[in-house]
C-alpha cells in the first residue's frame, strides 16, 4: 500500500476528505520525526507501535570488496517495535 492508498483508506474510514486524511497523516509522521530527532523520548501507541531513537557505538568493520578494515562512526538510528495488537493481527 502507497501513501495515496493509506491517505483514500483513511479517508473512507474516518468519513473525511482525502485532503483531511492526507494532512494527519503528515501532521503524525513530522510528530513523530520532531519526537525521534529530539531523542528524549518514545512515541507509543499502546498496542499498534513504538519508535524511539537509538545509539550506535563506533566500530570497526571490514570492505567487502577488500577485506580491509575500516571504521564506522557512532551514530544514530529509529527502533520501532510493532505492539501486542499489531503482531496479533499479523499472526490471522
Amino acid at each position: 500500500m502507497n501513501r495515496s492508498e493509506l491517505v483514500a483508506s483513511i479517508s473512507e474510514r474516518a468519513n473525511v476528505s482525502r485532503t483531511a486524511a492526507d494532512a494527519v497523516l503528515a501532521a503524525f509522521a513530522e510528530t513523530v520525526s520532531d519526537v525521534v530527532a529530539k531523542g528524549d523520548e518514545k512515541v507509543t501507541i499502546p498496542g499498534f507501535l513504538a519508535f524511539e531513537r537509538t545509539h550506535r557505538a563506533a566500530r570497526t568493520g571490514r570492505n567487502p570488496q577488500t577485506g580491509a578494515a575500516l571504521q564506522v562512526p557512532a551514530r544514530y538510528g529509529v527502533k520501532v517495535s510493532a505492539g501486542s495488537k499489531l503482531k496479533a493481527a499479523a499472526k490471522g
